[in-house]
């Protein structure tokens, strides 16, 4: 059974409805103007903040899983306009233009608005010349613990958007109050080090400002919420991402010695529609089915295509089809069932994600929810953050009985290669297409010493390129073609094109390499 939080969502959907990027809510729209007043009004809006983090996570896979060795475009051989924008994004060829990389741009900038608006009637300020956030004095009706907890909320929200958007587009628009139209004209991109900040602040103050709750301490209805080990979580990998190990490990440790999250037993009952929000969810971004336009469409996505109602109600789409490298890596493992299915009709045989697939009425109305943040990625980031040591390979043990895998020992990973190697494959296989994957070659390229990602997916292409890239239309591109696309620019997605044609007072300058 779902919680409040996705109960009170359908009644703030009005509150995350503008398409707009950057921008001020309409003159006209004078529920802006009004609202807030209560806290029963401002947790109404921050649930609309809880409901706009859904529509980028449609596109999000793109990025993350189709960019990496995870996922490929699963009809190589198609000329359809939508399926050649994926295999453009696969291939690291996208185009500026493109409509998935300009709707995830600006959905994620449409809840960072909602986030924006809603902090700034909480009082909120941050000062970018400082890195610091302040509360000021508002006239609502709300008490001050009420504004922290409403407050700590949002800005792991807004912590998430921007750490999704740095990692993917580079230095983006640092936007962290609500912007008048000719404001917004008149704001360029900011350094990679100034979104950082702005990350690093709203994390620290969230941590500072949620209950100090463990797990087993949280209501039932606030499930689902972000807590205060979803901000000091976050907060590790952004440290860890810049490669602040040091700073990073006691963020992590009291997460893993005081949050109450803990390692289940069983690799499928994390992803039970019947379990969720369980001790090993941390943070998630939650669907609901039944008709409510809450409803998780990754089933209906990612399922086979041309399966009928076989594998799903509706028929799959074949998105984010699986290579044959993970399926092969995945082979005699007991997370294979949740992860990987394998559709076939007569001599058609297609891999699918089953990990978000369960039973639907209504075709894209899934129930299951999609992870951020769980309890063993924050131990194997403190292994990464760690470095080499009997300890660090204990954490990474921590999954390894449930898969049905040996533990690892000094023995078995004598070295920091292949200590580094064992990471890489665990994190891998246990975090396969939950958007992770391309975001650990990102990081790798900086906290690790044998891993790059453009090395990890050249590989990648040499190991499809006859059963899959080799059928592509012409013009085919050769192996060594395929592999030349992969440049240190292309790592980075290109800015949309229509935010640089549509500001007429500055030259937004594009990503190198496009």
């Amino acid at each position: 059974m779902k919680n409040n939080l996705l109960i009170l969502i359908v009644a703030a959907l009005s509150f995350s409805s503008c398409k707009k990027i950057i921008d001020v809510p309409p003159q006209s729209n004078l529920s802006v103007v009004t609202y807030y007043t209560t806290a029963v009004e401002m947790n109404t809006a921050l649930v609309g903040c809880y409901n706009g983090m859904q529509r980028p996570l449609i596109l999000e896979w793109q990025f993350t899983e189709l960019r990496s060795d995870n996922s490929k475009q699963g009809v190589p051989a198609s000329t359809n306009s939508i399926n050649r924008e994926l295999s453009d994004l696969d291939i690291f060829t996208p185009s500026p233009s493109q409509t998935a990389i300009a709707d995830y741009w600006s959905t994620t900038y449409n809840n960072i608005r909602n986030c924006n608006i809603l902090l700034e009637k909480l009082g909120v300020v941050y000062d970018p010349a400082t890195g610091t956030i302040t509360f000021n004095p508002i006239p609502a009706n709300i008490t001050a613990a009420e504004i922290k907890q409403v407050a700590g909320e949002a800005l792991v929200i807004r912590a998430y958007h921007y750490f999704n958007l740095v990692r993917l587009y580079g230095g983006v628009f640092l936007v962290h109050r609500p912007l008048t139209f000719s404001e917004s004209k008149v704001t360029s991109r900011s350094s990679v080090a100034d979104i950082y900040k702005l990350i690093e602040a709203d994390l620290r103050t969230a941590s500072a400002s949620l209950k100090n709750q463990t797990y087993a301490q949280q209501s039932t209805a606030d499930r689902g919420r972000a807590t205060i080990w979803a901000a000091k979580g976050m907060l590790g990998k952004v440290l860890l991402t810049q490669n602040k190990k040091s700073e990073a490990i006691p963020v992590l440790q009291d997460v893993i010695n005081n949050s109450g999250h803990n390692v289940l037993s069983s690799y499928a009952s994390v992803f039970s529609t019947t379990n969720e929000m369980n001790s090993e969810i941390i943070f998630a971004v939650r669907y609901k089915a039944g008709n409510l336009g809450l409803g998780s469409p990754f089933g209906n996505d990612f399922g086979p295509l041309q399966s009928g109602s076989t594998v799903i109600n509706g028929d799959g789409d074949g998105l984010n089809t699986p290579t044959t490298e993970i399926d092969t890596l995945t082979n005699g493992g007991l997370r294979k069932p949740t992860i990987i299915g394998v559709f076939t009709s007569g001599t058609l045989v297609r891999l699918y994600v089953k990990k978000y697939l369960n039973p639907v009425v209504t075709k894209d109305d899934g129930e299951a929810d999609w992870p951020v943040l769980r309890f063993p990625d924050v131990q194997m980031m403190l292994a990464e953050a760690q470095g080499y040591s009997q300890a660090s390979l204990d954490l990474i043990n921590a999954v390894r009985p449930r898969a049905g895998a040996a533990l690892l020992t000094t023995t078995t990973t004598p070295n920091l290669a292949s200590f580094e190697q064992a990471l890489s494959r665990e994190r891998r296989l246990e975090f396969a297409f939950e958007n992770q994957r391309w975001f650990d070659l990102l990081r790798f390229n900086t906290t690790l010493t044998t891993i790059k990602a453009i090395d990890v997916m050249k590989a990648h292409f040499a190991y499809e390129y006859a059963a899959h890239y080799n059928l592509y239309p012409n013009p085919k591109p050769t192996l060594a073609e395929l592999q030349a696309f992969v440049t240190p620019e292309k790592l980075l997605l290109p800015i949309p094109q229509r935010e640089i044609d549509t500001n007429t007072q500055l030259v937004i300058q594009q990503n190198p390499g496009y």
